[in-house]
């Protein structure tokens, strides 16, 4: 939540004060929100998704303002707003998860198979304490989430939505993972942390990124710009690829619902076509066995 109170308050200080602290909201017409949203891009060099979300924050304002009926209609209403690009997701495969696991240093090693394992969000990878992890059951409680800001520092907060609470099934290659970690980085009880900074205490993501992550992409030669959010991507993908339902892909990635999980996999779900056709002539052809007698009989 810091981190959003804080996008929030840096959009109203640069974006939306400048323009609209002088002015009453009964007095911002339709047609000013839209040169406005217009100005987000032209005029601030915003990307589309940036301008959308600090379109959404001022409408959030207004819409409270009907709400308390301080102003009738919400200009924001009809405003059309920047498309933004979709961007497929591509997959790490399978050999470049086990090269990195391989470069990155050794207490991080588990970490990175884990995370390929289970799905898990790079801020609950580092969450993890001893007692959320079952290896007698092969599971992981997700039960909170490691933060960063400016204004907080480090700090341990909720997962990222009421779903993101949620039990992982590990994998066998993940339990072994595990072993092996703690193998050679005990943790002392069951509210000890399972990955440490190197000087000790919870990961730092930035000191993460810079110290390891980044360095080990590099000799593992996976392409500038992936973060360890590519390794939930890459569980995603090997579900899909063996056959799960949305419901199920959702669900161990602790989405918000389907169509969340849809809107950024669609891609990755094999094609139906055959599946389609074969399902239609396999209940015509059973039909057809099935009115064979008749005809027999019949004649």
């Amino acid at each position: 939540m810091a981190d959003t109170d804080e996008a929030v308050a840096q959009h109203l200080r640069c974006y939306v004060y400048p323009a609209w602290e002088k002015r009453a909201l009964g007095a911002i017409k339709p047609g000013d929100v839209q040169s406005w949203v217009t100005s987000l891009t032209a005029a601030h060099g915003l990307a589309a998704s940036t301008s959308r979300t600090v379109f959404n924050t001022v409408n959030a304002v207004f819409r409270a303002a009907v709400r308390d009926r301080m102003i009738p209609h919400n200009p924001c209403a009809e405003a059309k707003l920047p498309s933004v690009p979709r961007k497929k997701v591509v997959p790490l495969a399978v050999e470049q998860v086990r090269s990195l696991s391989e470069e990155i240093p050794a207490r991080y090693k588990g970490l990175v198979l884990l995370g390929a394992a289970t799905g898990l969000r790079p801020g609950e990878l580092f969450g993890l304490q001893l007692r959320h992890v079952d290896l007698l059951h092969a599971t992981v409680s997700v039960e909170q989430q490691i933060q960063q800001a400016a204004k907080h520092g480090v700090y341990v907060g909720p997962p990222k939505t009421a779903r993101s609470h949620r039990t992982v099934p590990l994998p066998r290659m993940a339990v072994d993972a595990m072993k092996a970690h703690l193998r050679d980085f005990p943790a002392d009880g069951p509210e000890s942390w399972i990955f440490t900074a190197p000087q000790g205490g919870p990961v730092v993501y930035t000191h993460f990124m810079d110290g390891s992550w980044r360095p080990a992409c590099a000799k593992a030669g996976i392409p500038k710009g992936s973060g360890p959010h590519a390794l939930r991507h890459h569980y995603a993908s090997l579900l899909i690829k063996h056959g799960e339902s949305v419901k199920t892909v959702s669900e161990r990635l602790g989405h918000t619902n389907a169509a969340m999980t849809l809107n950024i996999y669609t891609h990755l779900w094999p094609d139906s076509e055959e599946r389609t056709r074969a399902a239609v002539d396999k209940a015509y052809a059973d039909q057809s066995a099935h009115a064979q007698p008749q005809v027999d009989e019949a004649a």
